[in-house]
């Protein structure tokens, strides 16, 4: 039997790990390396990390707060590939295979891809041949308007012309060796996974399906796991308080299922 996975997502952006909302709020919750030592703590089997940086200079309001921001995300991805075990994605902001090699080169082990394939989309078959396919992950970013799942990119700024499934199915025809599945709508929103889009793209794609956005509590993801075929299940805002920490999640999940890793 196969096991399914349990990923935490952690949100970077300018410096700081923040907490996401629709794309669009983003409230700042500390320095990367707490939240990076944190995860180390848990013992997670794997970390995704996005950047989601801008041009803007964000600041926060906490006067008692004497932490600098972290101004390069590469030491950060080098400290936690030198001094922990747990596989590594990290995604955002990267321009083409040289930004994906030096990612892996600094200890990431797979690399997250989403507005560049838009415009280059070869990119996802140079690199899947350069680095493995396995090293390869397509994120797709999706929100619902007027009734119908679109896929969008840049942030979540731009739509797109196909849904999430017909790209899905591009993005395996290019190379793709992985999915991440984002609900726009969801994020940050702590109302459940949109079950009917993830199996969608489940049965579309033969390759796996990580499906993110929308847990609120340990239930939503039970769920997920539950509800839909996804080969895993990730949660980003969930984790940034203790009662909600990793390992109690992953335990209550082992008492239901039998098949999580």
């Amino acid at each position: 039997m196969y096991k399914r996975r349990l990923i935490p997502i952690l949100f970077f952006r300018n410096g700081w790990m923040v907490r996401s909302q629709q794309f669009k709020i983003h409230q700042i919750i500390g320095d990367p390396y707490s939240h990076v030592e944190r995860m180390k703590e848990w013992d997670v089997d794997e970390l995704v990390i996005l950047d989601i940086s801008t041009d803007q200079n964000i600041t926060h309001n906490r006067k008692d707060y004497k932490i600098k921001p972290v101004e390069n995300i590469l030491e950060l991805i080098r400290k936690l590939s030198i001094e922990s075990h747990m596989p590594l994605t990290f995604g955002g902001n990267i321009k083409n295979i040289n930004d994906i090699e030096t990612i892996i080169c600094n200890g990431a082990d797979k690399v997250a891809i989403n507005t560049i394939t838009n415009t280059n989309p070869n990119i996802i078959t140079e690199s899947a041949k350069i680095f493995g396919r396995q090293a390869i992950v397509s994120s797709i970013d999706y929100k619902i308007v007027e009734g119908k799942a679109i896929a969008f990119s840049d942030k979540g700024r731009i739509m797109l012309e196909e849904d999430p499934i017909e790209l899905g199915k591009r993005l395996e025809g290019l190379g793709a060796g992985e999915i991440l599945l984002q609900s726009i709508d969801n994020d940050g929103e702590a109302r459940g996974y949109n079950y009917e889009i993830i199996n969608n793209l489940v049965d579309s794609v033969s390759i796996p399906v990580i499906a993110c956005s929308g847990a609120g509590n340990k239930f939503h993801i039970l769920d997920c796991f539950n509800k839909t075929r996804a080969e895993a299940i990730a949660a980003g805002n969930i984790f940034h308080f203790t009662e909600n920490a990793y390992p109690i999640f992953k335990a209550f999940l082992k008492i239901n299922r039998s098949d999580i890793r």
